[in-house]
């Protein structure tokens, strides 16, 4: 079986959403959604889903999270091919809902991957 892997969608310059918010959050904050993404690689989707670190949203979008004091950090990601997948950017929620604006975002950053506008 093949390891699924994670990446992001990067700008034209080369620059990431995902990565300007992972600089962003705190040293373990960051630390603790980095793990979380190594950790749903090693042990696949199926084991992440039970631990509650990744779940489906809609429309293609998935979530990984990670949880760090009171906060909630989120990474919002598509199925790209095969095992692999592209997150499109993060953000910190403390309740459980995803808002509408941010699952439309990563919606709108997945079709400009797919039309080639993003890397």
């Amino acid at each position: 079986m093949k390891k699924l892997s994670f990446d992001w969608i990067k700008r034209a310059d080369g620059t990431s959403e995902f990565i300007d918010f992972m600089d962003a959050l705190p040293i373990k904050d960051r630390a603790k959604l980095y793990a979380v993404i190594l950790k749903t690689e090693e042990v696949g989707l199926d084991t992440a889903k039970k631990m509650k670190w990744v779940r489906k949203l809609r429309d293609g979008i998935s979530e990984i999270r990670s949880k760090q004091g009171s906060d909630i950090q989120r990474a919002l990601y598509f199925h790209r091919v095969n095992t692999s997948y592209m997150i499109t950017h993060g953000f910190t929620k403390k309740s459980d809902e995803v808002p509408e604006r941010e699952i439309e975002h990563a919606k709108r950053m997945r079709d400009d991957y797919r039309r080639g506008e993003r890397k």
